[in-house]
């Protein structure tokens, strides 16, 4: 039995499942590290807070885009057909959405500075 264009293939639906299994449960520790981090500069005061505020909106705005994307995404790998055709992207798109997630908080945690 040859499998034609067009084909629904069985199994299709594995790849976006483990991507959504990891990216969701990592966005959302992403984003409550991110949401909490602003504690970490308490103590500042003066020119030092100030550049911790500027830093961390830019960095969490980064981070919440990069969050969003990541969920788009996931919907993208789900919403291909189950063709054979597609399973190459089904499995591009889910790979994507958690390196997604981690490119986004390496980003963030770059962009903010730690309060001395």
């Amino acid at each position: 039995m040859s499998i034609t264009q067009g084909t629904s293939v069985r199994g299709t639906w594995v790849g976006p499942l483990v991507a959504t299994v990891v990216t969701l449960p990592a966005a959302l520790v992403a984003y409550v590290i991110g949401g909490l981090t602003p504690m970490a500069c308490d103590a500042c005061d003066g020119a030092e807070a100030e550049r911790f505020s500027r830093r961390f909106d830019t960095g969490f705005t980064f981070l919440q885009v990069g969050l969003l994307a990541s969920f788009v995404l996931l919907l993208v790998s789900w919403s291909l057909p189950q063709t054979e055709s597609n399973i190459a992207r089904r499995r591009v798109f889910a790979v994507l959405a958690p390196g997604t997630v981690l490119f986004s908080f390496l980003l963030f945690t770059a962009m903010v500075p730690s309060p001395n």
